[in-house]
């Protein structure tokens, strides 16, 4: 039996609209467009350092589920 791997949700909750470039492209590479739209992400030191700087947009929460 495979171990489950850790995953996080990345929901976004405030527009980027007015935001740096680098804020935008982080968001895009998180794969977030629309707001309020989520993605769920393998939990790896990146993601966690990009949804870092785009903390105050986004929300984050561990996910616990087959798939989606």
């Amino acid at each position: 039996m495979r171990r489950a791997e850790k995953k996080l949700k990345i929901t976004l909750v405030r527009s980027f609209i007015g935001r740096p470039e680098k804020q935008r492209k982080v968001l895009k590479g998180l794969g977030l467009g629309k707001l309020n739209s989520s993605v769920v992400l393998k939990d790896t030191a990146e993601i966690r350092g990009m949804v870092g700087k785009v903390s105050h947009l986004v929300s984050m929460e561990e996910f616990k589920g087959e798939k989606i």
